[in-house]
């Protein structure tokens, strides 16, 4: 498998999870708290500047990968099993 190949998975990958997030802040059952926190790692993922500025030795360069992937999780762990099973069945049959 080339490099090319693997980008291509990586890609359909990042899509569909985009795909999945954006079902579930639109479910209607998903908990306000949730949605709250998914508009939050959008909001921090599109943010011009940093809370933390990349100037400062690796924490720079670390936060959007600890902040972002800590939101979805709490957001992920508010949302019952239920309403994130149909976002992902939804997600699969498109």
């Amino acid at each position: 498998m080339g490099l090319r190949d693997k980008l291509s998975q990586i890609t359909a990958k990042l899509k569909a999870e985009f795909e999945f997030y954006r079902r579930l802040q639109q479910h209607p059952q998903t908990p306000k708290l949730a949605k709250a926190l998914l508009w939050l790692a959008i909001g921090y993922l599109l943010m011009p500047f940093d809370l933390i500025p990349d100037f400062l030795p690796i924490i720079g360069q670390l936060d959007e990968v600890v902040i972002i992937p800590l939101l979805l999780y709490f957001a992920l762990k508010l949302t019952p099993a239920t309403v994130i099973a149909a976002c992902r069945l939804e997600n699969l049959a498109d």
